[in-house]
């Protein structure tokens, strides 16, 4: 982490979205965080996810509901229709699929985010 000077509670927080695959929403950061941080406010979660998404040190994720992403790269997400759980998807990023927007568009293409609904493993029984 970069940028601003060292803050503990940037770096707890930074570290909690480091130790998960959820994609946790600042609520759920704050809830797991706040037992052992009695001083931990939400707008302190909020403030310093934030900065770490602006500096481009985590990614910020827009679900319904915004959601926070440690892994910087790019890559695919699947997102569950019943629970809304947010989970990677270990496939390779495409650049191919960046040229063709390109072709098709005639605009300046840097990228893409690719997520998948439907219904997760946990979820899957209940259907």
């Amino acid at each position: 982490m970069n940028g601003k000077r060292y803050s503990r509670q940037r770096e707890l927080i930074y570290e909690a979205l480091r130790q998960t695959d959820e994609h946790p929403t600042a609520e759920m950061v704050y809830h797991w965080l706040k037992p052992e941080n009695p001083n931990l406010s939400l707008g302190t979660v909020y403030r310093n996810l934030n900065l770490l998404a602006d500096e481009g040190t985590i990614r910020r994720m827009a679900f319904p509901v915004e959601r926070y992403d440690a892994r910087t790269e790019p890559h695919p997400h699947f997102c569950c229709d019943r629970c809304g759980c947010v989970y990677d998807l270990e496939m390779p990023y495409d650049p191919e699929l960046d040229r063709q927007a390109l072709l098709a568009s005639g605009h300046d293409v840097t990228g893409h985010a690719v997520t998948f609904h439907g219904l997760c493993v946990k979820c899957k029984p209940l259907h």
